[in-house]
């Protein structure tokens, strides 16, 4: 698989939350080449608001893979990660994070959304972790229309 075939990966799950009436957001880690994780947000479903896409990724793989260091994947999503996001991707060793919309995206949809650019944070915060926009930025950013058609979740 490439970089747009992990990434559509994301929006599907994206759209998946969207139908089960959670926020447009979509993640998925990969080892190697392998799909470990693929994952929606389910911030009401949960009443959690740490269960953001990202997360529930990372908690996903790190149970497969049976260890919390997934040094060696990498995390698609569907948008740049907010900063609680940032930080679990890298505290989880995750090496790369690929992502679709930005955070701009996410404010002008109504989400309340720490406007600080993930790779600014990255790069301030002395992490390793490489954060670069990814490709189907488009895809990605019509989730937020098609999640406010539906009107089943709101912003938080």
């Amino acid at each position: 698989m490439n970089e747009h075939e992990y990434m559509r990966l994301a929006i599907d799950a994206a759209r998946d939350g969207i139908a089960a009436g959670q926020a447009p957001f979509g993640a998925v880690v990969v080892a190697g080449e392998a799909v470990v994780a693929v994952a929606h947000n389910t911030v009401w479903r949960d009443t959690d608001p740490t269960a953001h896409a990202e997360v529930n990724a990372i908690r996903q793989a790190a149970l497969l893979l049976r260890r919390i260091g997934l040094g060696g994947c990498t995390m698609f999503t569907t948008c740049e990660p907010c900063p609680m996001c940032l930080a679990a991707i890298h505290w989880s060793k995750i090496e790369a994070v690929i992502y679709g919309a930005t955070i701009a995206d996410a404010v002008a949809a109504g989400f309340c959304e720490l406007c600080v650019d993930a790779d600014k944070l990255a790069q301030l915060g002395g992490s390793r972790l490489c954060v670069a926009r990814g490709p189907l930025r488009e895809e990605c950013a019509e989730l937020f229309h098609l999640w406010r058609t539906t009107g089943l979740s709101k912003p938080y």
